[in-house]
């Protein structure tokens, strides 16, 4: 069990598989982590799912191993829609999500004209791995 294919990652698990020259047996796809760990939990099967879908407090009844050495990193990105006025509690989960990502950087990448302009201003910006 994973995620749907083309959404959080699921690319990277056939990518991980082709690599090595084993095709995936997927018998069920979900977009929510939680809906995975739901299925693992009723014994249907096993699944892979992103390591910070896992809460040490929540989870307790789950056995988690790391297969990080298998899959690739992956990049979140934050978006929202141009010209939308970020309140202050947006402003500060962004910071909390990505400390690097404070306020006086997200208004200076605000002021960028493209995505293109956005993703030079990060390109020496080294991200944190989890």
């Amino acid at each position: 069990m994973t995620y749907v294919f083309g959404f959080t990652g699921r690319s990277e698990l056939d990518t991980a598989f082709n690599k090595v020259g084993l095709t995936p047996k997927v018998v069920f796809t979900a977009t929510d982590a939680d809906v995975i760990k739901t299925y693992v939990r009723m014994g249907i099967g096993v699944g892979v799912i992103a390591s910070m879908a896992m809460d040490d407090s929540q989870d307790t009844d789950l056995v988690a191993i790391d297969a990080s050495h298998i899959f690739g990193a992956s990049t979140t990105s934050i978006g929202f829609r141009k010209g939308t006025f970020l309140r202050s509690y947006m402003y500060d989960f962004m910071e909390r999500f990505a400390p690097h990502l404070t306020r006086p950087v997200v208004e200076q990448a605000i002021s960028l004209k493209s995505n293109t302009e956005i993703e030079e201003m990060f390109r020496d910006i080294e991200l944190p791995i989890r």
